[in-house]
């Protein structure tokens, strides 16, 4: 089992990520939580991960806290939620926050992720009740700082848009939204990761 890595970062495409570890390249997915506290590519980065044996493929999950993993893991264990749905509720919130909607049972924040219908919601306020206690308090693993943002030109800022939309597409929305919300978010983002949080803090 594959449960930490340290290394430079190759590529930062959300969800997707390179990271060369000792000569070796290893592709994760990430939510959103974890791409917007990564350092630029280039750096060096630590992670805690969740490699996930599936029949057809062996799929490396990271994340920046590990309180998001274990929050991450527990959510596998709900019935009807797969590594997609999960990566989606921890990029639309993190895990203090969907703490919070599962003691207050906020099903309406819950279905305004994508993928999660009022049913979903439900079994998640449900089964997730009774093991949020034994998730970890998590801390920061990152070791390396935010890049401090710079000024894009009109080709940089197309690349981040297409980029905010794939992410968006794979995190559960469809195209037509992805790029709807994309395109709605004001000129002041400048970046694929800017761009996709502030989508999502205006879908939620």
């Amino acid at each position: 089992m594959i449960g930490r890595l340290r290394g430079e970062i190759l590529v930062k495409r959300p969800p997707h990520l390179l990271i060369e570890v000792g000569g070796v390249g290893y592709e994760l997915e990430a939510p959103m939580s974890t791409f917007y506290d990564l350092p630029p590519v280039g750096a060096t980065v630590t992670l805690v991960t969740h490699l996930a044996v599936r029949e057809d493929a062996h799929v490396l999950y990271g994340f920046a806290r590990e309180r998001d993993r274990d929050l991450f893991r527990a959510l596998l264990r709900v019935s009807g939620v797969g590594a997609k749905m999960g990566l989606a509720i921890l990029s639309g919130m993190d895990a203090e926050r969907f703490a919070r909607c599962v003691e207050q049972e906020d099903v309406h924040a819950l279905t305004r992720l994508p993928g999660i219908g009022t049913k979903t919601a439900q079994r998640l306020l449900m089964e997730m009740r009774g093991r949020l206690d034994a998730l970890g308090a998590g801390v920061a693993v990152l070791t390396a700082g935010r890049a401090a943002p710079g000024s894009p030109g009109r080709g940089c800022a197309d690349e981040a848009l297409a980029d905010a939309v794939s992410a968006l597409v794979a995190l559960g929305y469809k195209p037509a939204d992805a790029n709807r919300m994309a395109r709605a978010v004001d000129d002041g983002a400048t970046t694929s990761e800017e761009i996709i949080r502030a989508a999502l803090k205006a879908a939620g």
